[in-house]
């Protein structure tokens, strides 16, 4: 029941998170246009791959480490130190190139690149260390709070008139609030405070050696397709893209905040026993990895054009990408639960594998489609990629541990989505005969919620494991 309660709040938090982050995204292309929201976010793609570097799998060696319950202090001394020095490497390199640097994003933004990494390699170290200190919930609560002050700060930004500039001072505000609560509450939980040994490097550096991989991973499945698409493609195009992804990511938060749960319980819990000890506490996480991701694919599939008019006409162009893009996350929903798994047990080898395997193929995908098909290629090159990677963790993780995949669950999820997508189809015919263009946004909110509640009720109905388990997590237990 605790387990289910930390998802919960840690999902509601990303949730909430993503939900400001919509609304000021939705209030960013309309102010900005497609064009200006395809600037920002090739920043943001800089931003990202280079941050991989930065980080080198150490933010995810500390989790590891700290989760194990011994000399965390230690490992985040060590761990900062290590950043630290690549930061330092990254951030002279990106300042020596920095006309490469401006010249692929159409914008002088190089000491803005430079700005975001320092404040998101902050943010991601002190999530790391709270999220080995089993305080997963409190992480997850930094979301909205990251989000929502980023947001205001640039929509309050945005209506002074100072454009893109307006856009970068919010990610600065909203990172290092995070940042800052995220080490104070962190430091609290030191029970004794030491100095790192040569062994503490040791440990972090031999796990993080495969774990970068993983973050690499991250930004591979998140930033090829837009990276690559910037060689190719107009910064409109970009835009119209990048909304579509954020629709679809939407989706996948609650497999993240699962497996993100899950991670520090399987660590312990293997370091303890045994691998196979941590079979029950996956099964779990591949019967609910789809619960948000199945029946957002119906309803993307069935109201992608209308979605994406939220954020302005000129984004309906997209409609066609976002149901592929949903596929993508789904499939990538269960292939996170499989590498988180992989990584809780201390074989970060083979998810590194794993890891490998999309990343090629997702490159050479991309690559290959994108200058024929442009953003359509892109999204089904990245689910491809995708697909690949979660037979090789399928196979990864068989050879090491006995699991079953929960199909009946699955099964009745996509009983609920269809029952929902039905009713759906129902709503956007009545919509296209007696109700105005002009109120085409509230209509489209109606949809989604009247879909949201169609398929839980259902799934509710037809599911005793998920019945069960909502029962079990109410804060009022009924006999």
């Amino acid at each position: 029941m605790r387990l289910g309660q930390t998802s919960l709040i840690h999902f509601i938090s990303r949730f909430s998170a993503s939900a400001l982050g919509f609304v000021a995204t939705v209030l960013i292309g309309r102010i900005l246009g497609s064009d200006g929201l395809g600037t920002y976010y090739l920043i943001l793609s800089v931003v990202a791959w280079l941050g991989v570097t930065v980080k080198m799998g150490v933010t995810s060696a500390l989790t590891k480490r700290i989760s194990e319950g011994e000399d965390d202090s230690a490992y985040v001394v060590a761990g900062i130190s290590i950043n630290i020095v690549l930061f330092v490497i990254v951030s002279a390199l990106v300042i020596l190139f920095n006309e490469q640097v401006n010249n692929y994003i159409g914008y002088p933004a190089a000491a803005v690149v430079v700005l975001f990494l320092f404040v998101n390699l902050a943010q991601s170290i002190a999530n790391s260390i709270l999220n080995g200190q089993h305080l997963v919930h409190i992480s997850g609560l930094f979301n909205p709070i990251r989000t929502g002050s980023r947001s205001l700060v640039q929509v309050a930004a945005l209506l002074a008139g100072l454009g893109l500039t307006g856009l970068f001072i919010g990610y600065t505000v909203g990172y290092l609030l995070v940042a800052a609560l995220g080490f104070w509450i962190a430091i609290r939980h030191f029970e004794e405070t030491r100095l790192p040994q040569r062994d503490h490097y040791y440990e972090l550096l031999s796990y993080a050696k495969f774990s970068w991989i993983g973050s690499f991973r991250t930004r591979a499945f998140n930033w090829v397709d837009v990276t690559v698409l910037g060689f190719f493609v107009s910064s409109s195009v970009i835009g119209v893209y990048t909304a579509a992804w954020n629709i679809a990511v939407f989706l996948i938060l609650f497999g993240g905040s699962l497996s993100q749960t899950l991670f520090p319980e399987m660590s312990s819990l293997s370091a303890n026993e045994d691998p196979q000890a941590v079979s029950g506490l996956f099964e779990t996480a591949l019967a609910f990895g789809g619960l948000f991701l199945i029946p957002g694919l119906v309803g993307g599939a069935l109201l992608g054009e209308q979605l994406l008019g939220v954020y302005g006409e000129e984004f309906s162009r997209g409609g066609a990408v976002l149901p592929v893009l949903i596929v993508a996350t789904l499939i990538q929903g269960y292939q996170r639960q499989f590498t988180t798994t992989l990584n809780a047990i201390n074989r970060p080898n083979l998810a590194f594998r794993v890891n490998v395997a999309f990343i090629a193929a997702n490159v050479v995908l991309n690559v290959s489609v994108i200058p024929k098909y442009g953003a359509i290629g892109a999204a089904a090159a990245t689910a491809s990629a995708v697909a690949i990677s979660l037979v090789v963790a399928y196979y990864s993780l068989s050879s090491l541990i006995e699991f079953s995949i929960p199909f009946g669950e699955i099964a009745r999820q996509w009983v609920a989505a269809a029952i929902m997508g039905l009713i759906v189809q129902i709503g956007i015919l009545f919509e296209s005969t007696y109700i105005d263009f002009r109120y085409q946004v509230l209509v489209v909110m109606v949809l989604v919620g009247l879909g949201a509640i169609t398929y839980f009720i259902t799934l509710f109905a037809i599911s005793s494991r998920f019945r069960i388990t909502i029962i079990d997590n109410l804060p009022v237990q009924f006999g």
